[in-house]
């Protein structure tokens, strides 16, 4: 038997959190004088249907069988790199990004990927109808799968039912937030409430002992560029995956916030073009400008950076010139502040290049951000070749970080970094001299080790 009755709570009008009591900041939001008394349903079923709940036997770890085919690997190799090896047939992944950045077209290239494999695909929006849809695929595909089903409907409980029906493999929910469950017919769609319990019921129909499917979850995501919503959804599910890129660019990066099944540290790139999102395969190729043996400019230097468990060598640039300010200015669009200002004082102090009369601009090509130490004797050796004039040889490459006291320290995955150097061809890398190698044979490319920022100074400007 089922009961319904009515109940008063305080609901943000920001971001549709819901109180039993008024508070003057939003706990969720942290915005003041939001809260609105309101009057809700609430659905109550009757305790009978408690008293035999459904009870699950444990098993012993060592006898649990785990298939070896677990995943479904698909076509589009960056966004396996990604999920760590491809989908698990039982897993809740989270796609997320700013308006525009491609996740809508992503999925639609995963989902005519997974149907041509043979396995059925239910696309379910509540942002899109089912022409906006065909108009979409009919633009990335040549022709779109029998295997793919569109529903456009804001109930999850219609959802549910429809994947019950086709006995969908993989379920795409666009997005989240705008699903509603017929449980709680006073809160809209976004709330916490809602948005919390339609994700319970995919996590509850995805991990199906008997029928297990695999569920991707769009989540919107808001002005400070984080997931919409409760952080309580972050960890209901197993993947957190974020598009990262401006919307007037080409490149797109697929970052990991969390794995279950893979590591946190890989990272899928692709071009956003006409036809969808493509994978790159070989991103040094895009993190380097292509020139000729005898193209030589100032300001520019290579390094290698580690994204997961892949080498990029990453190109950059730097501008030193006289500021004719008071306060000369400091731009660096691939590190942090902080991390610029210790670099450029290692060099005024260390290197013995001056540098507090001028404005200095860093850039890489193609827009990467770095996120290790191991970029900074190239980022050193970047702006000593614009302040001196002379360009660095095209063919050598850094790999160093550089402490406080202007010696050279190690990177982890120097071995890594030193293959791709010499499978790419470099003849020259420069590198610490405390730097613990294991037994490495390399074909094209010579180690020069160093102890100090000076001696590299030194020996590329002679």
């Amino acid at each position: 038997m089922i009961s319904t009755k009515t109940k008063n709570v305080f609901e943000c009008s920001s971001c549709g959190y819901q109180t039993m009591k008024w508070a003057g900041c939003c706990p969720d939001c942290s915005k003041w004088n939001t809260f609105e008394e309101k009057e809700i349903f609430v659905t109550n079923k009757a305790k009978s249907s408690m008293k035999n709940p459904t009870r699950k036997i444990p098993v012993r770890l060592n006898g649990v069988e785990v298939s070896r085919s677990n995943r479904i690997i698909t076509s589009i190799s960056e966004f396996n790199r990604a999920m760590g090896g491809g989908i698990v047939r039982d897993s809740v992944t989270i796609v997320s990004a700013k308006p525009g950045a491609g996740k809508s077209t992503l999925l639609l290239q995963v989902a005519d990927d997974i149907a041509r494999q043979g396995f059925k695909v239910l696309y379910a929006s509540g942002e899109e109808s089912e022409s906006q849809l065909k108009s979409r695929a009919d633009r990335l595909f040549q022709s779109v799968h029998n295997n793919i089903w569109v529903l456009s409907d804001l109930s999850m409980d219609n959802v549910l039912r429809t994947i019950e029906e086709i006995n969908a493999d993989l379920i795409i929910i666009d997005s989240i937030q705008t699903f509603v469950s017929e449980e709680y017919p006073g809160s809209r769609a976004g709330s916490p409430v809602q948005t919390m319990e339609c994700a319970n019921k995919l996590v509850k129909i995805s991990k199906g002992s008997i029928r297990p499917r695999a569920v991707i979850m769009v989540c919107q995501m808001n002005k400070s560029e984080e997931l919409a919503g409760l952080r309580a959804l972050e960890h209901l599910v197993d993947t957190v995956l974020i598009i990262e890129g401006e919307n007037e660019e080409e490149l797109r990066a697929l970052a990991v916030l969390k794995n279950r099944f893979g590591s946190t540290w890989e990272r899928g790139f692709f071009l956003m073009s006409d036809m969808g999102m493509l994978p790159i395969d070989n991103p040094s190729q895009v993190f380097m400008t292509k020139r000729e043996k005898g193209d030589l400019f100032p300001g520019n230097a290579l390094t290698v950076i580690k994204e997961g468990s892949r080498p990029i060598i990453v190109e950059i640039e730097s501008l030193v010139s006289k500021t004719f300010l008071p306060y000369p200015s400091r731009v660096g669009e691939c590190l942090s502040r902080e991390q610029l200002n210790t670099v450029i004082a290692i060099l005024e102090k260390k290197g013995g290049i001056s540098l507090f009369d001028k404005d200095v601009v860093l850039k890489t090509t193609g827009g990467i951000k770095f996120k290790e130490q191991a970029v900074n004797l190239s980022v050193m050796m970047s702006m000593v070749s614009s302040v001196v004039n002379k360009p660095i040889p095209n063919d050598t490459v850094f790999i160093a970080d550089v402490g406080l006291t202007g010696e050279l320290k190690t990177v982890a995955s120097l071995e890594i970094r030193l293959k791709e150097v010499d499978r790419l061809g470099f003849s020259k890398v420069y590198t610490a001299k405390n730097a613990v190698m294991r037994k490495l044979t390399l074909n094209n490319t010579e180690v020069i080790k160093c102890k100090t920022l000076s001696e590299v100074i030194k020996d590329i400007f002679k």
